[in-house]
């Protein structure tokens, strides 16, 4: 078992930028790769960006260049660095790993990101 506990989110304006953080614990040894979903009112959940225990990143289309996902050694802990925020990156962020040795999905419990004026 993984549990996953997401902080950072909150209210930043159009053009700012925030640091969402995850701490993961359990059987840590056990993940291949963590990563951020995210899900806005009425749409289906989406891949934000994942990074892989050995280093590798994929990122959405809509965050490339403007995100960075990164991790320490031990898969501990994952951050996502989100910068030039827009509003249509408003949604829940979900921290997320995958073991591939059951295979499982483990879930936190979401983080609010809201970005106004």
């Amino acid at each position: 078992q993984v549990q996953l506990v997401e902080s950072g989110g909150g209210l930043v304006q159009p053009g700012g930028s925030l640091t969402l953080s995850c701490a993961a614990s359990g059987s840590i040894s056990s993940i291949d790769r963590m990563g951020w979903y995210r899900q806005a009112p009425g749409k289906e959940r989406e891949l934000v960006a994942y990074i892989t225990r050995g280093g590798s990143r994929n990122y959405a289309e809509s965050v490339k260049g403007r995100f960075t996902i990164a991790r320490d050694n031990a898969m501990n802990n994952v951050y996502l660095q989100m910068n030039s925020l827009k509003s249509e990156d408003t949604a829940i962020y979900y921290c997320n790993a995958y073991s591939g040795v059951v295979p499982m999905d483990y879930w936190g419990q979401g983080t609010q990101v809201t970005v106004s004026s």
